[in-house]
C-alpha cells in the first residue's frame, strides 16, 4: 500500500464515524490553555505548536502557562522572553510565567521528583487561570497538556471544558505505553517493569511490524519508580479527548493506524512540528559563524556530524573510542563534545566547552584538517548546510524530526527516555538509519553507558552512513523522500494539515452553544 492510499484510509477511520451536528453559533470564550512540560525541547515545541494552530486559525487565542523548575528555568525564562518581544501574534498568544513552588523537594534526577514537582504547580495552574478570568480574559474552552502534565486535567475538568494530550514523542512510545499499561492492568498482576527487564522478553506491540525485545525498551520502564509514572500517564490519557501527536502518518502510518482501534481517544498526528527559525532557545542570534564558516569549506554531503542533545555526554573512556573510530574512518566531521555534569548534576553540562581533555593524544593534530570539535552548535542550522551529509544521534525525536526534515541520514547512538525505541524504529520498523547501537543505555543512577562502543564500530557506522548513495529503495533515497512527505502533510491538504483542522473542529465544537 502506498503512503498516500495510507493516509487516506487513516483519515477515512478517523473521520468515518462522525455524525451530523446540530446548527450551532459560536461562543466568545475561543481561548485555549497550554501547559508545557518545563523542559526546553517540550517548551519549545508546544510554542511552534500554538502558532501553528493560530497560524490556521483566527479565532482561538492561547496562553501558555509556564512551570516554574529549578534549575530549568534560566534557560526557559530567556526563551520566553525572547518569544514575548518576537510575538508575531500579540493580542492571541500570552505567556504566563508561574511563581516557584514552595517546599520544592530536593534536586533529583528521579522520575518521582519530577512527577512532584508537576503536581506541586497544579494549584498554581488553577489560581492563575483562575486570577485570569476574574480580570477579564475569557474562560478556557479547553486544556493542551504535555505528556507529563496530563493531571492538570483535574483542573480543566473542575471548569468542565476539555482536556487534550500533546505527546511530544512519536506514535510508536505512545502504542507501547499503551501496551504496557494493558499488560499491567488486564487481571495477571504483570509487574511490567520486571517482565521488561528479562533477557528473553520479547512481543508483538501493537504498532510495530517486529518483536519489540527488552534490548529496545525505554530503560524508565524497566525501572519501578519510572514505569509506574508512565503507565499512570497512559491511565491518565485514556481520560483524555484527543492526544495531539508530533509526527505524520506517511512517517508512522503502521504506528498511526494501530492507534486509530477505538480504545483509545481520538489521536491527532499534527507534525512535522519543529523551530526552524535562526533565533532559537534563548532571544538572541544563536548562528555560531566559525562553525558555519568552518562548513562552507567542506565539500557538498561529506561531513558527519555528532551530537548527542542536551544530556549527551560520555566519559574519557567512551570518548576515546569515539574519537578513534572517527580516525579511522577517514570521513569529515563535526564533533559536538562537551564535558560530563559534575557529580550530582542533572545530566547537562556545565558549560559548551568542548571536552578535549578526553580526546587521544595527537588527535587535533592528526585531524585538524578534516575534523572540527565544538561544545554546541545550533542543531537545526548545522544539519540544513549542504555540506553534512550525516547525523551521528542520540534519536530524540525532536532530532529525528529535524534530521528527516533536511533530508539528512542518521547513525543511531540512543542514550535514554525513549531513544532506543526510536533508534528501533529508525533501523527495523522504517529503514531510515543506519545502526551503530540500538541498545546503548546509560544507567539511570549513574550516568554512564551500560556497554562501551567501540572505535571498530564508530568506524564502521560512519562509513557505512557517508558512503550511502540517496537512490531511490535505498536508505538515502527513502530519508529523501521522507524530507519531501513532510513538509508536505503540513501544507494545505496535507496528512498533518488535514488532521489539525479537524482537532480545531473539536475544539470550536466544544466551545459553541446549540440553537434551540
Amino acid at each position: 500500500m502506498s503512503n498516500l492510499q495510507t493516509c487516506t484510509l487513516l483519515t477515512t477511520l478517523f473521520f468515518k464515524k462522525k455524525k451530523k451536528k446540530k446548527k450551532i453559533t459560536m461562543s466568545k470564550t475561543t481561548e485555549l490553555v497550554f501547559v508545557p512540560t518545563p523542559g526546553m525541547g517540550h517548551v519549545v515545541s508546544t510554542v511552534e505548536l500554538a502558532k501553528l494552530i493560530l497560524r490556521t486559525n483566527h479565532i482561538i487565542s492561547i496562553s501558555i502557562f509556564i512551570l516554574n523548575i529549578p534549575n530549568h528555568s534560566p534557560k526557559i525564562n530567556a526563551y520566553v522572553d525572547s518569544q514575548s518581544r518576537d510575538n508575531p501574534y500579540p493580542t492571541r498568544l500570552t505567556f504566563v510565567t508561574l511563581p516557584p513552588v514552595s517546599n520544592s523537594p530536593d534536586p533529583s534526577t528521579t522520575p518521582t521528583h519530577f512527577s512532584s514537582l508537576i503536581h506541586l504547580h497544579k494549584p498554581l495552574v488553577k489560581q492563575a487561570v483562575e486570577d485570569r478570568v476574574r480580570t477579564g480574559f475569557p474562560k478556557p474552552v479547553g486544556f493542551v497538556v504535555d505528556m507529563f502534565c496530563s493531571e492538570m486535567a483535574d483542573i480543566a475538568n473542575e471548569m468542565h471544558v476539555p482536556t487534550y494530550i500533546y505527546f511530544t514523542s512519536g506514535a510508536s512510545f505512545l502504542n507501547l505505553m499503551f501496551y504496557s499499561q494493558s499488560l499491567a492492568d488486564d487481571g495477571r498482576n504483570i509487574d511490567v517493569a520486571m517482565e521488561f527487564n528479562k533477557q528473553e522478553f520479547s512481543a508483538v506491540v501493537p504498532g510495530f511490524r517486529n518483536p519489540v525485545t527488552s534490548k529496545v525498551i525505554p530503560a524508565l520502564l524497566q525501572d519501578q519508580k519510572g514505569c509506574e509514572l508512565l503507565l499512570n500517564l497512559a491511565r491518565k490519557f485514556r481520560e483524555m479527548k484527543g492526544i495531539l501527536v508530533n509526527t505524520y502518518t506517511e512517517l508512522q502510518s503502521f504506528g498511526i493506524q494501530a492507534l486509530m482501534n477505538g480504545e483509545v481517544p481520538p489521536v491527532y498526528p499534527v507534525g512535522p512540528i519543529l523551530e526552524l527559525g535562526e533565533k532559537r532557545g534563548g532571544g538572541t542570534d544563536t548562528r555560531d559563524e566559525s562553525v558555519i564558516q568552518w562548513l562552507d569549506g567542506q565539500p557538498m554531503s561529506s561531513v558527519v556530524f555528532l551530537c548527542f542533545g542536551s544530556r549527551g555526554t560520555f566519559d574519557e573512556e567512551q570518548v576515546k573510542e569515539i574519537a578513534n573510530g572517527l580516525e579511522k574512518s577517514g570521513h569529515r566531521f563535526l564533533w559536538a563534545l562537551r564535558k560530563p555534569p559534575p557529580p550530582g548534576g542533572l545530566g547537562v553540562s556545565s558549560d559548551n566547552k568542548p571536552f578535549l581533555e578526553a580526546l587521544p593524544e595527537g588527535f587535533i593534530d592528526r585531524t585538524g584538517g578534516r575534523g572540527k570539535i565544538i561544545g554546541w552548535a545550533s542543531q537545526v542550522e548545522v544539519l540544513a548546510h549542504p555540506a553534512v551529509g550525516g547525523f551521528i544521534s542520540h534519536c530524540g525525536w525532536n532530532s529525528t524530526l529535524e534530521s528527516l526534515w533536511f533530508g539528512v541520514p542518521i547513525a543511531t547512538w540512543p542514550m535514554d527516555a525513549e531513544q532506543q525505541l526510536n533508534a528501533f524504529e529508525l533501523v527495523k520498523e522504517i529503514e531510515l538509519a543506519v545502526e551503530i547501537r540500538m541498545d546503548y543505555k546509560r544507567d539511570l543512577k549513574t550516568g554512564k553507558g551500560t556497554i562501551l562502543v567501540t572505535a571498530e564500530e564508530v568506524e564502521n557506522g560512519v562509513k557505512t552512513l557517508m558512503d550511502m548513495e540517496p537512490m531511490e529503495g535505498k536508505i538515502g533515497g527513502r530519508v529523501k523522500k521522507m524530507s519531501d512527505q513532510g513538509k508536505k502533510a503540513l501544507q494545505e491538504g496535507g496528512s498533518s494539515s488535514i488532521f489539525l483542522r479537524r482537532f480545531i473542529q473539536h475544539v470550536l465544537t466544544s466551545a459553541v452553544l446549540p440553537l434551540e
